[in-house]
């Protein structure tokens, strides 16, 4: 009856519960259970509280077999019913105590249907510390039980798990962030969270100067970007910004846990250029040139961005695999050393010509052209838009296939400001159009130059510095803002020519061979090895830049090519009509394609197909011709 001996008896038992030999030999005398027993019903708050503290020391740390013995003795039911104590001390502690019994799995079931919900209740007290017990008993419930965190948004968690990231007490931010890091495990949670402005709630502690903040914030961040709007949301709310300065971090689990979040982000090229414009690019090559600072992360990190920074990507390593697929805007602008800035597209176009390497463009964007005739709609396809993935241009070739006319746009429109009136046909013919060219209709330009039947078809060089001077200036010295890369109609028109001819072919091998053929001779045919020397392509390329008033040279202009300017036209080829290849940069203006293909006379195991081998494509001196990859022949075509 006297309630000063209870509370410093308890005192002593939680230090004799640390020992296993003397926790056993209570258990087997029913004091453990009594011990339950006298903390569920008494009414004396520091009771309760320092019987919660006792279970909580016993269970804590290593002791497996103390957890197992008091959920034998059920000591959830205790914990649980501690909970609904009206004395925030008593809460905290049995918010703690569950916490330690976590580690039983069968104390983590037992939670989830009874415990769960108070706790999502202790969220939205006014004490600050009972929130940080009540968030970290919910983080260890939740980690690695989906069925736990699936409870904790059913029970209206979500709300006041972001609330509690505003928190004044860093550990309850921390513990908050992992429980949503777990929720958002399971998709239709993360729907949930980012439903809620989670992006905006998570800027604060991305810029914690507390280390376990940081990390926690970094690891949610990566949990819940994963779908563009999510992405767009954190950028908008200013969150790449702290994200990149978590990389210069000494912490290395910050670090880690930031350079996957970066991962995470740049899944679209929109994210990755602008994470590169932030410069997490730099920072994560200066970190995975250290060895100490240096992790798996950061390292697929730097790869990430790579990937969907092609253009630089191309420019460092000099690799491009089959995965990398060249979209419109790719540009070459030859071979940068680390740490070198690589100037963005615009920049490079509104320089005036050097005598530095030219920047080869890839664009088969163009405007969509006027309504053919009715002559026209039953012999020709209207080609006026970019096709870049091999699936839809797939699709369009067989609806051409079976169709045998296109899609031509249906509304008539009226020639808009600047753009040239239809001449006669004489006048395109005596340009030197084939017949086919004549029929077809593509956008020269975003000025509304057109080449097609019955339309008057300028100089390429004419054409290019209307289409660079255009951005240049708007008016009386006002920039252009709506600056468009420049546009490439003979690309568009080779893009055509192998969707149409090529694309239809069903064996890989003759596949590959004909758009080599193609491509050697759209860059000025086969060329004899011993008169290598006598292919004026430099004059030619020089003529360009002067024509073009710009280092930036559309790849569809360049008429005189060597290797690398074969095998950039080659790999966009390609990619454009689904055939898979590699883009290898080599010196002295070597580059060379590489194409995986089956030999089918050679016997693989029985059952089995034998591996594919490795093909150097001849785009040079025997266009079309195949080499394997380290053969002789394939070593004079790649190296001087």
């Amino acid at each position: 009856e006297l309630n000063d001996l209870h509370i410093e008896a308890l005192s002593v038992i939680a230090n004799c519960l640390e020992d296993m030999d003397t926790m056993v030999l209570i258990q087997q005398t029913g004091g453990l259970k009594k011990l339950l027993t006298f903390a569920e019903n008494s009414t004396i708050p520091d009771i309760q509280k320092n019987a919660a503290k006792a279970i909580t020391k016993a269970a804590y740390d290593r002791k497996a077999e103390n957890r197992k013995l008091f959920h034998e003795q059920e000591v959830e039911k205790c914990l649980v019913t501690l909970l609904g104590s009206e004395n925030d001390g008593t809460k905290i502690a049995a918010s703690q105590a569950i916490s330690a019994m976590c580690e039983n799995s069968g104390s983590k079931d037992f939670f989830n249907n009874q415990g769960i919900p108070q706790l999502i209740q202790l969220l939205k007290s006014d004490n600050d510390e009972v929130r940080e017990a009540a968030a970290l008993a919910l983080a260890n419930l939740t980690t690695c039980n989906p069925a736990n965190a699936k409870a904790a948004a059913e029970a209206d968690g979500i709300d006041p798990l972001i609330n509690t990231l505003s928190s004044k007490r860093e550990g309850a931010v921390a513990n908050a962030a992992t429980v949503l890091t777990n929720m958002a495990t399971r998709e239709p949670l993360r729907v949930s969270i980012q439903s809620h402005n989670a992006m905006h709630a998570i800027i604060g502690p991305l810029r914690s100067a507390n280390t376990v903040v940081q990390s926690k914030a970094a690891l949610m961040v990566a949990a819940t970007v994963c779908d563009v709007e999510a992405r767009t949301e954190l950028k908008n709310a200013g969150g790449l910004e702290p994200l990149v300065e978590l990389l210069h971090s000494k912490n290395d689990e910050v670090r880690r846990h930031a350079s996957w979040a970066v991962t995470v982000c740049a899944n679209d090229e929109l994210m990755a250029t602008e994470l590169c414009r932030l410069g997490a690019l730099d920072i994560l090559e200066e970190i995975n040139l250290s060895v100490s600072r240096k992790n798996k992360f950061s390292e697929a990190a730097y790869n990430k961005l790579l990937n969907n920074n092609l253009p630089l990507k191309y420019s460092q390593t000099g690799y491009l695999s089959s995965c990398d697929i060249i979209s419109d805007g790719f540009y070459d602008c030859g071979r940068i050393n680390h740490g070198t800035k690589l100037l963005p597209l615009k920049e490079l176009s509104l320089k005036e010509p050097n005598d530095q390497r030219a920047i080869l463009l890839i664009n088969n964007k163009s405007e969509v052209p006027p309504p053919l005739s009715m002559e026209d709609k039953s012999s020709d396809i209207g080609y006026g838009r970019s096709i870049s993935s091999s699936s839809s241009l797939r699709r369009a070739s067989k609806e051409k296939t079976s169709a045998g006319v296109g899609s031509p746009t249906e509304e008539k429109s009226e020639p808009t400001s600047g753009r040239n009136t239809v001449l006669s046909k004489s006048a395109t013919k005596e340009k030197g159009s084939s017949k086919k060219k004549e029929r077809l209709n593509i956008c020269i330009s975003s000025s509304g130059v057109w080449r097609g039947r019955g339309v008057a078809v300028q100089p390429l060089h004419a054409q290019s510095e209307r289409v660079l001077s255009v951005p240049k200036m708007t008016g009386e010295g006002s920039p252009d803002k709506e600056w468009c890369p420049p546009s490439d109609p003979d690309f568009c028109l080779y893009v055509y020519e192998v969707t149409k001819t090529i694309l239809p072919i069903t064996n890989m091998k003759e596949q590959v061979e004909a758009l080599a053929k193609y491509v050697a001779e759209r860059m000025g045919g086969h060329i004899p090895k011993e008169k290598l020397h006598e292919f004026s392509w430099e004059l030619h390329i020089s003529e360009l830049k002067f024509q073009l008033k710009s280092n930036v040279i559309p790849i569809g202009q360049i008429k005189k090519g060597i290797f690398y300017h074969r095998a950039l036209l080659f790999k966009a080829l390609a990619d454009k009509i689904g055939i898979g290849c590699t883009l290898v940069r080599g010196e002295y203006g070597r580059a060379w394609n590489e194409v995986k293909l089956m030999d089918r006379t050679r016997k693989g195991v029985i059952g089995c197909l034998p591996p594919p081998e490795t093909y150097i494509v001849d785009l040079m001196f025997h266009p079309g011709e195949l080499m394997k990859l380290r053969s002789k022949e394939a070593d004079l075509y790649r190296f001087l």
